[in-house]
């Protein structure tokens, strides 16, 4: 009797904790997906008092809506186009262009981040297309999807820039960008004329997973929960949401750039992306640079691989 009645506790104690954990994942999930119009800053550990703390624990992160803080300093036009969301973009086009790019921000950034790229690209005789994604920005929302809806809106502005006569069309993405390209590529067989990509993640979970052991903090089995219910509050299965996977129906030229002591992506991951890519591809790493802007560190080299990759494929 005594036995019986001691697993029974036992048994509520772990369904409570497994609905515990559930409720928590739920809720974090939700932050980490969804950016807020109201006026706050973005969590900050070390300012948090310890009230803040379990509150944050609980409830997740704040993620203010990304905003455009610059304009082009070039003459540009602003446009909307209608794909899952309605989406903003700048176009900024330039004399005797070779053809124009199109980039594509990171989680938590927004258009106005990619324009130290742009201008690059604009040195190099390229017009440019900068895009907000769902939920940044002038665009629609405040959802995101961590590249596997906005890959929709890859493909529409690849083809609004086909409709406008536009041949030759490159494609570049950094992070979330990056893996929204390749899902797009995937997804819809589109042809440009060839791709840039940083540090995309190998897989929905191991991104997570990534995030936790930043932290210091098991990943086991809060990551999974995590990846669950993100998915399912935004109507996809994120467990399937693989860039290695869709590596492997890339078929255009290729640059994969790769930050080594990036604490979001591992070595591992993007030498499975590499190796996954059967298309004329080429890889660049940079010794100190992490999980963000390469120009920061690495201008002048991040500028040199990128001119010759660009020449190659105009050939």
């Amino acid at each position: 009797m005594r036995r019986r009645k001691l697993y029974k506790r036992l048994l509520w104690t772990v369904l409570i904790i497994f609905i515990s954990m559930n409720i928590v994942a739920f809720f974090h999930a939700y932050k980490f997906t969804h950016f807020t119009d109201k006026s706050v800053n973005k969590t900050d550990a070390k300012s948090l008092t310890s009230f803040d703390k379990i509150q944050t624990l609980l409830f997740g992160v704040n993620n203010p809506r990304p905003k455009n803080n610059f304009l082009p300093t070039q003459k540009f036009e602003t446009i909307k186009l209608q794909s899952n969301k309605q989406i903003e973009c700048w176009h900024i086009k330039t004399d005797s262009s070779k053809g124009t790019v199109i980039l594509f921000h990171g989680y938590g950034g927004e258009k106005s981040s990619m324009l130290d790229k742009s201008d690059e690209f604009i040195k190099q005789g390229f017009s440019t297309l900068l895009v907000d994604f769902m939920g940044s920005g002038g665009s629609e929302g405040n959802q995101t999807t961590i590249g596997f809806k906005e890959s929709e809106e890859v493909k529409t502005c690849l083809e609004y820039l086909t409709k406008l006569g536009e041949k030759n069309i490159y494609l570049f993405g950094t992070s979330l960008g990056a893996v929204a390209i390749m899902k797009s590529l995937n997804d819809y067989k589109l042809n440009p004329k060839g791709i840039i990509i940083e540090c995309p993640f190998g897989s929905m979970y191991e991104t997570t997973c990534a995030r936790f052991n930043s932290m210091k903090v098991p990943s086991f089995p809060m990551a999974g929960l995590l990846v669950f219910w993100g998915g399912t509050q935004n109507g996809f299965w994120a467990f399937g949401h693989k860039p290695t996977e869709y590596a492997k129906n890339i078929n255009c030229p290729t640059l994969l750039l790769y930050g080594e002591q990036d604490e979001k992506v591992s070595r591992k991951e993007i030498d499975e992306i590499y190796t996954n890519l059967h298309c004329n591809k080429n890889f660049e790493s940079f010794p100190l640079a992490g999980h963000e802007n390469y120009l920061v560190k690495y201008k002048e080299k991040w500028v040199e691989k990128v001119n010759k990759f660009m020449k190659t494929t105009e050939k």
